[in-house]
């Protein structure tokens, strides 16, 4: 057999073998990508198309209205409201807890005897159910037979109706979020403490780095890069999706004081049963957390330092 036939078979069996495995992979991938279809794909194409509808549940008829849900959206108070709270509850609970959780975590990690038992206290909130956390917090947040307002008496403080009150109620539901969110957060930067090799902190101590600030200033910090941008995407996601505790202890009051998007969504559409206006909200919200995701990698990602 000559060298060019032999070459030629032998590519011809690499190509048959390469065919293989991509049908293989894409056998592999096809339940995902199905599922990915399905579940993700197909309802974000369907919420982006009853947008443009006046579609409501038990009304077999529906009509296009174009872009006349989104511009109904600029001048409803509720929904403005909504956004208002959904901003000032993230900008409490997202950085609170990013800083609680570092610092829960360096403390942690410096724990010698009782690092396990700190980690499963610490992380109880993330596991625990939340309707009956709510019921535990709103024993705690009762204006007159709750443990907080009867600790601030002791010291002459009127307790004030921290769930009842339009000026305190949406400061009460971000301390729960913190409260939620500082043990997930602890998780995740202890897995990055881990992975900083422990021969970095002998150069830095060798170079002049003695205190530990020092130390977490020119190592940690800067090694803990790439958990930080993934800890503040999730933290500020999962405070914009904030709805269970809002609906299961204030039902958006006092006064729409704690209504937040998503509640506004399910109210829209699963109570006045208007899908295709609850549809445009939905889909400013989807395009609120993009834009919010582009925006941290964008200005984050720069100042990572990847290993």
């Amino acid at each position: 057999m000559s060298s060019v036939a032999l070459a030629g078979n032998v590519a011809s069996a690499a190509a048959l073998r390469e065919r293989s495995e991509d049908r293989t992979a894409w056998l592999l991938a096809a339940p995902a990508i199905v599922l990915l279809l399905l579940f993700v794909l197909l309802p974000v194409a369907a919420v982006i198309f009853l947008g443009f509808t006046d579609f409501e549940l038990g009304y077999g008829k529906f009509r296009f209205v174009g872009f006349e849900n989104y511009a109904h959206l600029l001048n409803d108070r509720t929904f403005r409201r909504s956004l208002w709270n959904t901003s000032v509850y993230t900008a409490i609970v997202a950085p609170v807890s990013i800083v609680l959780g570092l610092g829960v975590a360096l403390l942690i990690e410096g724990e010698g005897r009782a690092r396990g038992f700190f980690r499963t206290v610490y992380f109880l909130p993330v596991a625990s159910l939340i309707v009956a956390m709510a019921t535990v917090w709103q024993y705690i947040f009762h204006p007159t037979i709750g443990p907080l307002n009867a600790l601030l008496s002791l010291v002459g403080v009127p307790g004030p109706n921290w769930l009842g009150a339009s000026n305190t109620v949406l400061y009460s539901l971000s301390i729960i979020g913190i409260w939620q969110s500082v043990g997930f957060n602890m998780v995740l930067f202890l897995a990055g403490l881990t992975a900083i090799p422990r021969e970095l902190y002998a150069a830095a101590h060798v170079d002049g780095a003695k205190s530990a600030l020092d130390r977490f200033f020119l190592v940690t910090w800067p090694m803990l890069g790439p958990t930080t941008l993934f800890v503040v995407t999730i933290s500020i996601t999962n405070a914009v999706k904030v709805f269970e505790t809002v609906k299961m202890l204030t039902d958006g009051g006092p006064n729409k004081a704690s209504e937040v998007l998503l509640f506004t969504i399910y109210q829209e559409g699963f109570v006045y049963l208007r899908v295709g206006y609850a549809s445009a909200m939905t889909v400013v919200f989807l395009a609120i957390l993009v834009v919010l995701m582009l925006v941290q990698y964008r200005v984050l990602d720069r100042r990572v330092h990847y290993t």
